[in-house]
Formats: C-alpha cells, sequence, structure tokens
C-alpha cells in the first residue's frame, strides 16, 4: 500500500497539483481534494449560493489594481468597465486609485450609483446613442472619446463649453489576436483612420472638433485589440501615435496633451497560455514615449492605459455542478450552466481547462468535452481537458480566469436566469449581485 493510500490527503496533494494559470495566487488545493478560494472551501460556497456562481476574489482585483499603480505611477489607469461592470467591483478599483472606462449610460448609471468620481471617467463606444451622450454629460464626466465624424457633430450640439475630448485613432497595427477581438487594424469600426484618403480620417475629425465651440480636444486614443501579449504591439502604437500628435501639431496648431493606449493585455487561461509582461511593457513604453517625444521636440503627454480583464480575469472563478456524464467514443460532462454564462468559446474560440473539487479521486484522468444545458451543440465550455474517469453526477466543477467577460456577457438563453456574483476575501462570501429568478425574468414581460 502506497503514502498517497494511507493518507487521502496527502495523495491529492502528491498526485493532484493545482496548475498555477488561471488561478488567483491564494487559491490552493486542500485536503480530501477541497480547492480554496480567497480561504474559502469551494465546495461551502457553492452549498450557500447554488450553482452555478461566480466568485471572485477581492484582494486579487485590488492587488493586480495596485500593481499597475506601482508598474507605471506616471500613467493613469482606468479600469476597463466592460469587463466586469458592478458596484462593488468599481468601488474596489476606485478605492485603489484608479480611472474608469465606460461604454453605455447603463455603465455610467452602475458608476454614478457608487459615486465614482466623474472627473476619473471616460465614455467610449463607437456608437454613443443620445441617451449616452447625454448620461455622460449630465454626470459630468472628465472625457467622451469621440469615435465619427456624426459623433462630432452630435455632441456638439448636446455639450456646454468645455467639454473635453479625445479621438480614437485607428492604428492600423495588427495585434496578433482573434480576428473578432481585434480593434486596432485598419478596415473595421472603430475609430479615424491615418489614412489620407479616408472620409473618416484622423486630419477631418481633428478639423471637425475644432469647429465646435463647446468641445475641447485635449487627446487620442487607440485600441489594439483584447488578449494582446506581445508587448512590442505597444510600443509601436506609442510611437505611431506620438508621430501622429506631432503632425496635429503642425497641421492644426494644436498640441494635444494626452494619449491614451487603451488596454487589452493578456492574460492566461490555460497552463502554456502566454502571460503578458507588465513590467517589461511600462519599461519599453517610458523608452519609445521618451524616444519620439525627444526627437519631434514634443512635449510628454499624460498616458491613460484601459486594462479590464487584467485586473479581473484571474481573480475570478465559475463554479458548476454535474447534470449527467454520457460516456461513448466521447465523454460529455453536462453541468447546470453553459452559454448563457460564458459565451466566449462559441463567440471567438475561447478555451478553458476544468477541474473536479470538493472530493479527491484515485481514478486516471481522461480526455473528457464539459458541456452546457442550453439547446445548441455548440454549447461547449471546455474541450479536451482531463478530469478523473469516476466523474458523476451531483459533482463540483470549478472553471478558473472566468472574472472578465462572464458576467458581461451572460445572457437568459432558454430563459435561464444569471448567476449571481459573489465576492470572498479572507474566507469571509459575501453576495454582490444576487441570482436571476423566474420573477425577474417574467417581470418585463408584459404579455
Amino acid at each position: 500500500m502506497t503514502l498517497a493510500e494511507l493518507l487521502p490527503s496527502l495523495g491529492c496533494e502528491a498526485s493532484d497539483r493545482l496548475e498555477r494559470a488561471g488561478w488567483p495566487p491564494g487559491t490552493r488545493l486542500g485536503a480530501d481534494g477541497e480547492l480554496i478560494f480567497a480561504g474559502a472551501a469551494v465546495s461551502g460556497l457553492a452549498a450557500r449560493f447554488g450553482t452555478p456562481a461566480y466568485f471572485l476574489d477581492e484582494a486579487d482585483v485590488r492587488r493586480r489594481a495596485a500593481a499597475y499603480r506601482r508598474a507605471l505611477p506616471e500613467a493613469e489607469v482606468a479600469f476597463a468597465g466592460k469587463a466586469m461592470c458592478v458596484r462593488s467591483v468599481l468601488r474596489w478599483v476606485a478605492e485603489e486609485g484608479l480611472s474608469l472606462d465606460t461604454c453605455s449610460a447603463g455603465e455610467i448609471a452602475v458608476a454614478r450609483s457608487v459615486g465614482f468620481p466623474a472627473e476619473r471617467i471616460l465614455l467610449h463606444g463607437n456608437v454613443k446613442t443620445p441617451e449616452d451622450l447625454k448620461a455622460a454629460l449630465g454626470y459630468g464626466v472628465g472625457r467622451i472619446v469621440l469615435d465619427s465624424l456624426d459623433e462630432i457633430e452630435q455632441l456638439g450640439a448636446l455639450a456646454r463649453e468645455g467639454q473635453r475630448v479625445l479621438l480614437r485613432v485607428t492604428p492600423d497595427i495588427d495585434a496578433g489576436t482573434h480576428a473578432k477581438i481585434s480593434t486596432g487594424a485598419e478596415g473595421q469600426k472603430f475609430g479615424f483612420s491615418l489614412r489620407p484618403d479616408a472620409a473618416d480620417n484622423v486630419d477631418r475629425a481633428v478639423a471637425a472638433v475644432l469647429a465646435q465651440p463647446s468641445l475641447v480636444l485635449t487627446g487620442l486614443h487607440c485600441h489594439l485589440g483584447s488578449q494582446v501579449s506581445r508587448v512590442d504591439k505597444y510600443e509601436l502604437a506609442a510611437r505611431r501615435m506620438v508621430q501622429v500628435l506631432a503632425g496635429i501639431r503642425e497641421k492644426h496648431g494644436v498640441t494635444l496633451t494626452q494619449l491614451d493606449l487603451g488596454g487589452g493585455h493578456a492574460v492566461a487561461y490555460r497552463p502554456g497560455d502566454p502571460e503578458f509582461d507588465l513590467a517589461g511593457y511600462a519599461r519599453r513604453l517610458r523608452v519609445a514615449l521618451g524616444y519620439e517625444c525627444s526627437s519631434r521636440a514634443f512635449p510628454m503627454p499624460r498616458l491613460t492605459i484601459e486594462p479590464g480583464r487584467a485586473i479581473v480575469g484571474q481573480a475570478g472563478i465559475t463554479v458548476y455542478r454535474v447534470g449527467a456524464v454520457k460516456r461513448g467514443s466521447r465523454t460529455f460532462v453536462a453541468v447546470d450552466g453553459g452559454m448563457s454564462d460564458n459565451p466566449r468559446p462559441a463567440l471567438y474560440g475561447a478555451k478553458y481547462t476544468a477541474r473536479l473539487v470538493g472530493r479527491y479521486s484515485r481514478a486516471p484522468h481522461q480526455e473528457m468535452v464539459v458541456v452546457g444545458r442550453h439547446c445548441e451543440s455548440g454549447d461547449v465550455l471546455a474541450d479536451g481537458i482531463r478530469l478523473p474517469g469516476d466523474i458523476k453526477a451531483g459533482d463540483l466543477l470549478a472553471v478558473p480566469c472566468t472574472g472578465a467577460y462572464h458576467h458581461s456577457l451572460a445572457s437568459n438563453y432558454n430563459v435561464v436566469g444569471r448567476p449571481p456574483v459573489v465576492g470572498v476575501r479572507d474566507g469571509v462570501a459575501r453576495l454582490l449581485v444576487r441570482r436571476e429568478t423566474e420573477d425577474d425574468l417574467l417581470a418585463r414581460d408584459l404579455g
């Protein structure tokens, strides 16, 4: 008999280690296959809050926010609210000194409800409705990032004197990420082109803003895409944007003082995924900006960056309960959630892993497919992952790295309520967003 058989908890630790990729740093394996998340046992959290459920490590969110502040103390760090726009998260990042990037009247309403400082809020989006613009103006948000000539005219008509704006520029840089989350290359819907033959190019946009007496043009914005791991792409964007700033000064006689390089910094969802080099990013940005500004005798602009996923992504996990296991040519593990709480695999082929939690298994691991409950063959949460061969209905699965773009993208497909969001810190769990009920789902249906 082996030592692992004599001491099952030791066997769990010895034979089933927790891969670091995707999990918050404090996550660890406990006795008998338990997973300890932010100081709390995951099986206990599931028993208390039900499944599926999103759990968020508050200390890890704060730690990552502080890491960005330390890496670039001279820059403004604006949390990309679209990643996880709930009141508690906005409070946390505000307390850590971050600004906020919003994309709608709804996101502004969440920020306003917690008293997020208006001067530290930016409004983005390639289409801002009149309601979006009015919400921004009504709260007095610090800057509005303009994305089209039509929008310049619309905001100019609505704004009072002195509304600060930035222009979003398409820097024509292929970030090397998935086509559906690449936003910095020419030929997509975001921003003003650098090409002189384009109808909506930067020079026309600058002239249009300067012609609006209610608007004050303060800087430029660009965004390369999401899940960008290569730091050199941001270095290239910084150099190119300073060139554009210098060109605007030469052609229009205005010196813009702000440069927003967006976010999109990659996080590792699975072992082997590339990690973003934050220290290298900060170092290379400083060098690139310093060199370009010095060579063009252009004053160093105030830098803004917009991490979202990099702040909350790895701080979150989702816990599901297995509803059925089908064994055949492939083994399907069907859980009580799916594409309604995580549409990313169906949208753009995002890859995840999962692990059994709450009990220790000695069974050999086998390749399996974790699927959801919805009426789509594409409702796959994790494909080709290895799980214990004795997995069964009633077991719990935890999926790491679900803090970003899960709650935000969740839907009511098949009239399924959205999961709760639970904050956990030092073993204490607190409901941040309650589970959606059938009464909630029926409340809007007036038929």
